[in-house]
């Protein structure tokens, strides 16, 4: 388990680097320069003094080489220092700490969200005896993933908060802030549990321990719920560990759309802006938070389906011993 966890730190180590480079050298590669936009000026910078754009690129360290910067900005990063906003002056990194809150309780509530919806659809799916039924539930899951959520949450706000006044359509005062974008944000991750756990129920429901629980006189619900949904669910908690990032990514779109403070808004003008410290602090955070619940679910496979225990375990005796010297 040591040796297994060293790997999986090292990877995340390498993914969490690449990630910090290419978005750097990504950055560097736009066009516009962010001491122009600093200094709130037009793209030709006409109408500022060459000298003071310069002094502005200096003290910015844009005037250095490339790897020169890159170098700086890494070791700085490996320090927990990422730098001072462009935008602000202040610290990249405690700007985005002050933005994080908002953005974890909208990512945190859809991951939940998403869980529950996408278990329970494809639950609802698989006891159904109605034909027709069990056709609509299974093909509604595909609109999900394919429908774009900002669309729906523009829908929601037309007719919950506009018309029926039922939501806030706008902020972060209260719960009923948060229903609204993250029902839209879960749709898409739970259309694709439901789709993953619907495959791997039916097959799950056709295997030789299913037919020996029905023939015990398992009621149908304790044979869904018992017995296949416990060896069915490990690829609908990979899923959602993958979607963990697209979920921090979507809450940018979201909170544009319902006008909630968080790293979307925070991340949008640093973006506009080339702010390249407070860019590097977001898709660290992003890339990290990925990695380690990755890493979290690799470890609860284990506990989740102890079939994963038994073959690891005779693995382990079948590997040949060590002769001593």
């Amino acid at each position: 388990m040591a040796s297994y966890a060293a790997r999986r730190i090292l990877h995340a180590l390498l993914v969490l680097w690449a990630a910090f480079t290419a978005t750097f050298l990504l950055l560097y590669a736009l066009p516009g320069d962010a001491a122009l936009n600093k200094a709130g000026v037009g793209s030709d910078g006409s109408v500022l003094d060459p000298a003071q754009l310069a002094q502005i690129r200096t003290q910015l360290g844009l005037d250095q080489p490339l790897p020169l910067q890159y170098g700086k900005a890494l070791l700085g990063a490996l320090h927990g220092d990422f730098g001072t906003s462009v935008q602000t002056g202040n610290s990249a990194a405690a700007m985005y700490v002050e933005a994080i809150p908002e953005t974890l309780k909208l990512a945190g509530a859809a991951l939940v969200l998403a869980m529950i919806l996408g278990i329970a659809w494809a639950l609802l799916a698989s006891y159904t005896r109605v034909p027709l039924l069990r056709q609509a539930l299974v093909a509604l899951p595909a609109a999900g993933v394919s429908v774009p959520t900002f669309w729906i949450g523009l829908v929601l706000i037309q007719f919950v908060s506009f018309k029926w006044q039922l939501l806030p359509a706008i902020g972060n005062e209260g719960i009923e802030s948060l229903v609204m974008p993250a029902v839209v944000l879960s749709i898409p991750s739970a259309a694709m549990s439901a789709q993953i756990l619907l495959r791997s129920l039916e097959s799950t429901l056709n295997a030789p321990y299913i037919e020996a629980a029905r023939a015990r006189g398992a009621s149908r619900a304790r044979v869904l719920l018992r017995h296949a949904l416990q060896n069915s669910i490990i690829p609908v908690i990979t899923a959602l560990a993958m979607t963990t990032g697209h979920l921090i990514g979507g809450s940018v779109v979201m909170e544009t759309v319902f006008s909630r403070s968080g790293v979307g808004a925070v991340t949008v003008r640093a973006v506009n802006y080339q702010d390249t410290p407070v860019v590097l602090v977001a898709v660290v955070f992003a890339a990290a938070t990925f990695v380690t619940i990755n890493f979290l679910v690799d470890i609860l496979y284990p506990v989740i389906d102890p079939r994963i225990r038994v073959r690891a375990s005779r693995r382990f005796r079948l590997l040949p011993a060590r002769t001593a010297t």
